[in-house]
């Protein structure tokens, strides 16, 4: 079982989202900290890039602050191997193909795993070109975390069944944002990856934002991704967001939980 699985060997798993150096990096790692002691079971920090396709307004503009602040992959991997030293929750990388291979993809798998990072995450890598990523990553530890959306269908239980660490199914079509109803069945979805890779969990994100959301998704699969509203707040209180995050998270982890 790698670590990132047994983030949900608990019960329900709650995962935050950040974008890596918005504000900046010292906010950044105080807010993961933060999250850590709040009850996050995994965290993914996002590699802000200069074109997130399957990113909202929120997330973008979180992009757009972080690239402007001088957040670079490398300072990023200095600020994760700081945080290792007292944060043991697992964590994953979310960014795009173009970062991990301006990088050099050896070179950035090979990093990720000497700073203690557990998973990646490349939305716009489709099922059929992972192989560019997954045996790089599978050499060196990590779990390459597949994603499945409400137009996935016929390709779930393949996905499923090569998946690793999690698989991250999207809750709505589109990009990431908060909305006020998810109505793509998920149940569904969970049964056909659970049909065809029973040791896989499964986490839901795209759309959530509030306890109850979170609780309703939790109750059909093992997780629950939030990114845009804890953006958001990081947004409306910049270098002050640290407590309003910390708290957000509690809130919940304690929803999820009780799912």
């Amino acid at each position: 079982m790698s670590r990132i699985q047994e983030a949900f060997a608990h019960g329900k798993a709650f995962i935050p989202f950040i974008t890596c150096g918005d504000p900046d990096l010292t906010i950044t790692a105080d807010t993961v900290r933060a999250m850590a002691d709040a009850g996050a079971d995994l965290i993914e920090l996002g590699i802000p890039f200069s074109d997130p396709t399957a990113e909202g307004p929120v997330i973008q503009a979180a992009n757009v602050r972080a690239l402007a602040a001088g957040t670079t992959t490398d300072k990023i991997f200095d600020m994760v191997r700081d945080i290792r030293q007292t944060v043991t929750t697992p964590m994953v990388f979310m960014t795009y193909a173009n970062v991990v291979f301006s990088y050099g993809t050896e070179r950035f798998v090979s990093r990720a795993a000497e700073i203690g990072m557990d998973g990646l995450i490349l939305p716009d890598v489709p099922f059929e070109e992972k192989a560019d990523f997954a045996p790089v990553c599978a050499a060196a530890g990590l779990d390459f975390v597949s994603l499945i959306a409400p137009t996935s269908e016929g390709r779930i239980s393949t996905i499923a069944r090569e998946a690793q660490g999690f698989v991250y199914c999207v809750s709505s079509l589109g990009v990431t944002g908060v909305r006020g109803a998810i109505t793509t069945d998920i149940g569904a979805m969970v049964s056909l990856v659970r049909a065809a890779n029973p040791e896989i969990p499964c986490a839901v994100g795209f759309g959530i934002s509030t306890p109850e959301q979170a609780s309703a998704m939790a109750s059909k699969a093992d997780g629950v991704i939030v990114g845009s509203a804890i953006v958001k707040l990081i947004a409306q209180y910049g270098r002050g967001a640290v407590p309003y995050v910390r708290d957000y998270v509690a809130k919940m982890k304690a929803a999820v939980t009780s799912a």
